[in-house]
């Protein structure tokens, strides 16, 4: 203990405090229950009607005081002690604190049985819950050294004891609305409105209910797979450096490796902010400042864009390892400084359905879209501003040059081909010629090599023995397949001598969690470089995330100010922006910044909870798409639309404030198939037409524009807010509008009794 912080030890004495709270409620509460049983085994409802009143009303002045006290987990969640959702847990615990104040002023709740199923679920969820949280601050880890009967009831408990509680709750709102001392507790003129302050609370849970348990199922069943997961290998390729060990065991942060990369990149413009980075405390929530300082630094000109990218990248060369087989280890420069011993062999499949129509579909809601329909629904997303005019002007091209769409002679090198986001579908179904890399594992190359043998293309993959020896397709889908981290080396030589003279469109789709994402985007752009440098004709390309910062056109930055003006007046948005002191719905439009060639528009669209490792896994991209094209390779780099991706809306409260997003315009959310066909049409724009800005003869005030053209951003850019500050507000609209119904119903019924009320009927 004598190296806990003041912020976990004020966590420990506050939760260990709630703990004790609610176990003598508990151990108030539930000997009332046992002992009336005891007289009358058969009359539970009795029993529980008594529980308010145990101990002489002790039971009841403890119950306030510690139920009160949760509203400092709303402060908590606020200042970034607990990595809670601010929102969500003004809403849970908010819920509790109207039922407490409803029971406190309601002598008719108090003696019914809801309120003693009410306090005893409570109770029996809160105590081992708090002192779950002391043991995870205490231990370090919440997920693996937690006693097991604790982190059971933990995440078990709710299953039972939410459905009862809430009926509790129910029941005492309810009796509330029918006891004349709760309604006339501030005098008989507000008794309607304390009937219809205490009767929303019921139109509240009837939708809140079910997606609350549904999202502690989910939490379970993550925890749970954590808890119970293998240990992870010994390090292998790819990996972060060691910074310390812990109980005898290397520690390999992400936190210190992100900050000398940024500090590096940075430092090589100015020293001063690389400064700032090196000193920051809060890296986990404080990072985000310092990557808009970069990127303004980036603006003084090409030459400074282009020094920050490459010390960026060669830091990280440097900083990471590459552990081989035989647990040696050496910088990552070094590991791709020589070919690898080891060779691959060469998988091929020819796909066996006809040649179709050089035709661009676009998957959209419930059907296609090509030709003129595609082209009027393109059309209304530039003029909603869903999208930047560039992007529109690169979908009609593919519609209007149909020989673009011909892919029987391009090659494209997918790098993670099996990814969400990734074109493999759509350039299988157009005949391109697919190089496919992906993870060795059997499941993902049958799915790839049936959708394959199905396509009028072909798809060519690395094999660990002769495609000739292999018996049958069980024994072609063990063998096919690759490891970005760990064969990176091995996986550049093979795809430097596959088909010589051919050029390759290389795309870096690989996607992975946390950490991890870093570690396969610097293995995606060991490949990438290489490739760039040393094979002619070689083109890249990247899937920008609307989510980081970008520079945007003028046009998009002055959409954004008139969006801002409309948003600003409304009572929603000004409420929001209050109540949670201007960290909800922050102006997206921020100013220029001066810089070589003009003044520059940036748009942050960076969310802090996707974490420092995301953003440094996106930069390495956006580092390498720039110094690439410096050098005179063709990369293609465009934003694409917030997407309904499985990974994404898993996360229950991302898939809710998806839902809510569209209130602020221009947002839309798309599927997958539409992000991914809309992306490979701006793409094949790239590749086709000379001007485009992938090509390098086209000039750029500064190399960063890049990313300004082509934006399918879905509405980011030109939104009134910042994308990180709009999803409490969505996630509240959302409820709401599920809500509506049952407002609706309840609106009706408040306006039938007051017409009896008043005698109009």
């Amino acid at each position: 203990m004598g190296g806990t912080s003041p912020k976990d030890m004020y966590l420990i004495l506050y939760n260990a405090a709630c703990c004790g709270g609610w176990a003598y409620v508990l151990s108030l509460g539930l000997p009332s229950v046992l002992l009336t049983l005891a007289s009358d085994p058969f009359n539970l409802p009795s029993a529980l009607s008594e529980v308010y009143s145990a101990g002489d009303g002790m039971l009841a002045e403890v119950l306030y005081y510690v139920q009160t006290a949760a509203l400092l987990e709303i402060v908590h969640a606020a200042v970034g002690f607990v990595r809670s959702p601010v929102v969500i847990t003004a809403l849970q615990v908010g819920s509790r604190i109207a039922a407490l104040f409803a029971i406190a002023h309601s002598p008719a709740s108090q003696v019914q049985f809801g309120a003693g199923l009410m306090i005893l679920s409570w109770a029996s969820v809160e105590v081992p819950r708090y002192l779950f949280y002391v043991s995870a601050i205490v231990t370090g880890d919440a997920t693996k050294k937690t006693p097991y009967p604790l982190f059971w009831l933990r995440y078990s408990l709710f299953a039972v004891l939410y459905p009862t509680g809430i009926t509790g709750e129910l029941t005492v709102f309810l009796s509330a609305a029918k006891d004349s001392a709760f309604l006339n507790l501030y005098g008989e003129g507000y008794a309607s409105l304390m009937y219809y302050f205490i009767m929303s609370f019921p139109v509240i849970y009837a939708p809140g209910a079910l997606p609350m348990i549904f999202n502690m199922a989910g939490n379970r069943r993550s925890a749970f797979k954590k808890r119970f997961a293998r240990p992870p290998p010994p390090p292998r390729g790819i990996v972060f450096p060691v910074s310390s060990t812990k109980n005898g065991k290397d520690v390999r942060s992400s936190t210190p490796v992100g900050k000398s990369i940024l500090s590096a990149a940075i430092g090589a413009v100015d020293s001063t902010k690389a400064s700032m980075v090196t000193k920051e405390r809060n890296w986990r929530f404080g990072y985000v400042k310092h990557i808009i300082g970069m990127v303004e630094s980036q603006c003084a000109s090409a030459d400074a864009a282009l020094k920050v990218a490459q010390a960026g990248l060669d830091k990280a060369y440097d900083v990471f390892e590459f552990v081989n087989e035989d647990g040696s280890k050496v910088s990552m420069r070094e590991a791709m400084s020589q070919p690898s011993a080891k060779k691959f062999h060469t998988g091929f499949i020819q796909g066996e359905a006809p040649k179709q129509k050089n035709i661009l579909e676009v998957p959209y809601k419930d059907g296609k879209l090509s030709g003129q329909a595609l082209k009027d629904q393109v059309k209304k997303w530039v003029d909603y501003g869903t999208i930047e005019p560039s992007a529109g002007d690169a979908i009609l091209g593919c519609v209007d040059n149909p020989d673009w769409v011909d892919l029987s002679d391009r090659y494209f090198v997918l790098l993670g081909a099996g990814s969400a986001m990734g074109p493999f579908l759509v350039l299988m179904a157009l005949g391109a010629n697919v190089v496919a890399i992906d993870l060795d594992r059997p499941g993902i190359w049958k799915r790839l090599i049936d959708v394959a043998r199905k396509s009028s293309g072909t798809i060519t993959f690395p094999l660990s023995a002769e495609q000739s020896a292999l018996k049958n397709d069980d024994e072609l889908y063990g063998a096919a397949g690759c490891n970005l981290f760990t064969q990176t080396p091995q996986i550049r030589d093979w795809l430097l001598e596959l088909y010589p003279g051919k050029s390759f469109t290389v795309g870096s789709y690989a996607y992975l969690d946390g950490a991890l994402h870093v570690q396969v985007s610097l293995a995606m752009d060991a490949i990438t470089r290489d490739l760039s440098e040393k094979r002619k004709g070689t083109s890249l390309v990247y899937l920008c995330t609307p989510t980081d910062l970008h520079l945007v056109p003028k046009e998009a930055h002055d959409a954004a100010e008139r969006e801002y003006k409309d948003y600003s007046k409304r009572l929603y948005c000004i409420v929001m922006n209050l109540l949670s002191r201007g960290k909800c719905l922050r102006k997206n439009a921020r100013k220029p910044v001066p810089g070589e060639g003009g003044d520059y528009y940036m748009i942050n669209g960076v969310s802090v909870a996707q974490g420092p490792n995301y953003i440094l896994a996106k930069r390495l991209q956006h580092w390498r798409a720039i110094v690439a094209r410096s050098k005179g390779c063709h990369v293609s780099s465009n934003i694409a639309p917030a997407t309904s991706t499985v990974s994404v809306v898993s996360n229950r409260t991302f898939a809710w404030a998806y839902e809510g997003m569209p209130y602020f315009r221009p947002y839309e959310i798309f599927a997958p198939d539409s992000s991914k066909a809309v992306m490979l049409a701006i793409l094949l724009r790239d590749l086709n037409d000379p001007t485009s800005p992938a090509n390098p003869a086209t000039e750029l005030n500064n190399p960063n524009q890049l990313f300004s053209y082509g934006g399918f951003h879905g509405g980011t850019w030109r939104c009134a807010y910042e994308v990180d500050s709009i999803g409490e507000a969505s996630v509240l609209i959302y409820f709401g509008r599920v809500a509506a119904p049952y407002l609706g119903v309840a609106a009706a019924a408040g306006a039938a009794i007051a017409a009896k009320v008043l005698g109009y009927v």
